[in-house]
C-alpha cells in the first residue's frame, strides 16, 4: 500500500470529516479509505482521528500531522504536474474563505472568471464573518478586508479598499451636513461591530491622523447592513467602498469628508506559512491581484 495514498486518505477524511466524501474524491471505496487511515495510524503508532457512528474529528496528533503532511501532498502533486508538463492545464480543488458581503459582491464574480478560464479547477468558497483556522478547516486561502492583524499567516496584498463616511441626502437635509469630523459627536452614527474600534473613526486632517469618538443607537456586524441603514436615512455610516459604490454613483448616498479620508484598508490573500502553494492556488492569487474589479474604483 502506497504511503502517499494513506496520507491523502487521512487528509481528505480530516478536512471533510467524512470517510464517504473522502472515498468519493479518491475514487475508492469507503472501506478501503478506512483501511488506508487505519494502516497509517498503525505505522505511526498514534491515533489521528476520533471516530463515532455519527462524527469524525481529528485528535491533537491528527491536527499536527495534517499541518505537516498537506505541504508534502501539495508538493507531490506539483511535482507530478511539472514532470507531465501539465502546468498550463490547472486542475484540482481550491478551498477559500472570505467575508460574507465582500465574498458575495466582489470575490464571487472574480472567481467565476477564473473558473471559466480553467475548466478543470474546482472552487469551494466558504463565506463567514468569523475568522477561521485555515489548517483546521482544510482551507487553502483566506481573503480578508481591513486592517491586517499580526498573524502566523503569509500575506499577499491584492489591492486597496477605501473607507467611506456617508449618509443619505434625506438625513443631511433633515439634520444638517457636518462641517468638520469633530461635528460627528453631535450626529447619529451607525456602528460596524466588525471594526476593531467601532466608536473611533479616524480622519486625515492637516497632515495628521485624528481620532473622533462617535456614538450611535444602531450597530450591525456586517458592513453591507450599515450601508443599507445609512441609505434608509437613519444616520451616518463608515463603510468599505465596495458596499456603497453603487449607492454613491446613483446619489442614494453622499460621501462626507472625502478630503479627510485615511489610508485605505487592504484586501489581502492569506495562506499558511508552512505550506508550499500549489500552482493552482498561486495562479488564483495572481488572478485576484490583477482583477481591477475586485477592489473597485478607489477614486469614489
Amino acid at each position: 500500500m502506497d504511503k502517499i495514498d494513506r496520507m491523502r486518505a487521512f487528509a481528505l477524511v480530516a478536512k471533510n470529516a467524512s470517510f464517504t466524501v473522502a472515498a468519493h474524491r479518491m475514487g475508492r471505496s469507503a472501506r478501503l479509505v478506512s483501511k488506508y487511515v487505519a494502516d497509517l495510524e498503525e505505522s505511526l503508532d498514534v491515533q489521528l482521528l476520533n471516530r463515532t457512528t455519527r462524527n469524525v474529528s481529528m485528535t491533537d496528533a491528527g491536527v499536527t500531522y495534517l499541518a505537516m503532511c498537506e505541504p508534502l501532498l501539495d508538493g507531490f502533486d506539483e511535482l507530478e504536474e511539472a514532470v507531465t508538463n501539465q502546468q498550463t492545464a490547472l486542475r484540482g480543488a481550491i478551498h477559500i474563505t472570505a467575508p460574507t458581503g465582500f465574498g458575495s459582491m466582489r470575490l464571487a464574480p472574480s472567481l467565476a472568471k477564473f473558473a471559466a478560464q480553467h475548466p478543470e479547477i474546482e472552487v469551494d468558497l466558504r463565506l463567514s464573518d468569523s475568522r477561521v483556522s485555515l489548517v483546521e478547516e482544510g482551507l487553502d486561502l483566506a481573503i480578508r478586508v481591513g486592517a491586517l492583524r499580526d498573524s502566523a499567516l503569509k500575506v499577499r496584498r491584492l489591492g486597496p479598499m477605501p473607507l467611506v463616511v456617508c449618509a443619505s441626502p434625506a438625513y443631511l437635509m433633515r439634520v444638517g451636513h457636518p462641517a468638520h469630523p469633530d461635528a460627528l459627536t453631535e450626529h447619529e452614527c451607525i456602528l460596524d461591530g466588525n471594526m476593531t474600534e467601532p466608536t473611533v473613526w479616524r480622519f486625515h486632517i492637516n497632515g495628521k491622523d485624528k481620532a473622533v469618538h462617535v456614538r450611535g443607537r444602531l450597530r450591525a456586524n456586517a458592513p453591507a447592513a450599515t450601508a443599507r441603514l445609512a441609505a434608509a436615512g437613519v444616520g451616518i455610516a463608515r463603510c468599505p467602498a465596495y458596499t456603497v459604490s453603487d449607492a454613491l454613483k446613483s446619489g442614494e448616498l453622499v460621501e462626507v469628508f472625502a478630503e479627510h479620508r485615511i489610508a485605505p484598508y487592504a484586501v489581502a490573500a492569506l495562506f499558511p506559512q508552512n505550506r508550499r502553494l500549489t500552482t493552482r492556488v498561486r495562479a488564483l492569487i495572481d488572478h485576484l491581484a490583477s482583477d481591477v474589479s475586485l477592489c473597485g474604483d478607489e477614486t469614489l
